[in-house]
C-alpha cells in the first residue's frame, strides 16, 4: 500500500472542492437573496428535492432548514410520481436540486410546480437545463471539475450545493432572530441540548434553607437531610444572607453548637440565575473548585428559588 499516494489523493480531493467553494463565495449566485425572499414569503413549508447523491444533499439541507427555523421537508422525486406530489400544497415553495439540470425523475415534479403555481427554486451548474428553465428562481452553481480523476463521481458538486444550502438556512435562520433558546425547543436532546440546557432546567427546588437565628444544630440536621453538603441562610424574606459549607463547620468547630447559622455563615454567596446556560454554572463552579451554586431569582428580590450542582450537570451531558 503506498500511503504516500493515498495522502496525495487526499489532498488533492480536499483542494479541488476548496476551491469550489472559494469559487461559490466569490460568484454567489444573484438569485440568492430572492430565494430567501420567496421561501420567508411562503405560508407553507419548504419541500426539498434531489436525485441520487443530488438527493442525499437535499435530504441534509431540509433538516438544517427544520432546525432552524424554517419549516421544511424532503419529497423523493420517484416517490413523488406515485402519489407523493400530494406532499406539496400550494403555499409551499419547491427548493429542487439537480448538477445536470436533467434529472428525469424531477420532471412530474416541476410540472406541478407550474401547473398549480408552487414557486420553484432550482440549484443546478446549468442555466440552460430544463430545471433552471422553468424555475423562477435559479441558484447557479459554478462549472467546477469534480474532484475524481474520472470527472464522474458528484463530489465537487455536491460539496457545493452543501454549502450553498447551509448559507441558505443560515441566512433565513438569521432574518428570523433565531435565538439560542429557539434552537434548544428544536434540539432537546444529545450533546447540543444539554449544551443549551438552562440552570432552571437541572436545578432542584426542595432547598436546604434555614433562617439566620436557626440554631447549628438545626442547620447540621438540614445539611444532612438534603444530602448537597451545604446548606443556605435566608432571612424573613427568603432572601439569601449565606451558606454554611463543610470548611465554614471545621472554622468554627470550638463551640460550634453554641452558635447560630447566621454567625457560621459565609456571607453574599457566589448565586447564579435560573434563566443562566448551565455552562455557565459549569464554568463558575469549576473556577472557584465548588460544587454547587444557590439560584437567586432578581425578578423575586434575590430570593432563593433553587440550587444547581455540578452532578446534575455532569448527569446531563455538561462537561
Amino acid at each position: 500500500m503506498d500511503r504516500a499516494a493515498l495522502i496525495a489523493t487526499a489532498r488533492r480531493v480536499i483542494g479541488a472542492e476548496a476551491e469550489a467553494l472559494a469559487q461559490l463565495g466569490e460568484a454567489l449566485p444573484d438569485g440568492f437573496a430572492d430565494a430567501c425572499a420567496l421561501m420567508l414569503a411562503a405560508p407553507g413549508r419548504v419541500v426539498v428535492s434531489g436525485m441520487g447523491k443530488s438527493g442525499h444533499v437535499a435530504r441534509k439541507i431540509t433538516a438544517t432548514l427544520a432546525s432552524t427555523g424554517t419549516p421544511a421537508h424532503f419529497v423523493h422525486p420517484a416517490e413523488a410520481s406515485h402519489g407523493d406530489l400530494g406532499m406539496m400544497a400550494q403555499g409551499d415553495a419547491v427548493l429542487a436540486l439537480s448538477n445536470s439540470g436533467e434529472t428525469p425523475e424531477l420532471a412530474d415534479l416541476i410540472a406541478y410546480t407550474r401547473r398549480f403555481g408552487i414557486p420553484l427554486i432550482a440549484m443546478t451548474a446549468r442555466a440552460e437545463s430544463s430545471l433552471a428553465q422553468q424555475s423562477d428562481v435559479l441558484l447557479t452553481l459554478p462549472q467546477m471539475p469534480e474532484a475524481c480523476r474520472t470527472g464522474y463521481v458528484p463530489t465537487t458538486s455536491t460539496t457545493m450545493m452543501l454549502a450553498l444550502g447551509d448559507a441558505l438556512a443560515l441566512a433565513l435562520m438569521e432574518h428570523r432572530d433565531f435565538t439560542p433558546e429557539h434552537f434548544r425547543t428544536f434540539h432537546p436532546g444529545g450533546r447540543l441540548g444539554a449544551r443549551l440546557a438552562r440552570v432552571a432546567d437541572l436545578m432542584h427546588a426542595d432547598l436546604p434553607l434555614v433562617g439566620t437565628d436557626a440554631p447549628m444544630s438545626e442547620a447540621l440536621l438540614t445539611m444532612s437531610a438534603k444530602g448537597f453538603g451545604v446548606v443556605g441562610v435566608t432571612d424573613a424574606r427568603d432572601y439569601l444572607e449565606g451558606i454554611i459549607t463543610d470548611g465554614d463547620l471545621r472554622r468554627h468547630m470550638a463551640g460550634l453548637l453554641d452558635r447560630t447559622a447566621g454567625e457560621v455563615m459565609t456571607r453574599k454567596p457566589l448565586t447564579i440565575a435560573p434563566g443562566v446556560l448551565a455552562e455557565e454554572a459549569v464554568l463558575r463552579m469549576t473556577e472557584r473548585k465548588i460544587t454547587s451554586l444557590f439560584v437567586v431569582d432578581p425578578d423575586k428580590n434575590g430570593a432563593a428559588v433553587g440550587l444547581i450542582h455540578i452532578h446534575d450537570c455532569l448527569r446531563a451531558g455538561i462537561v
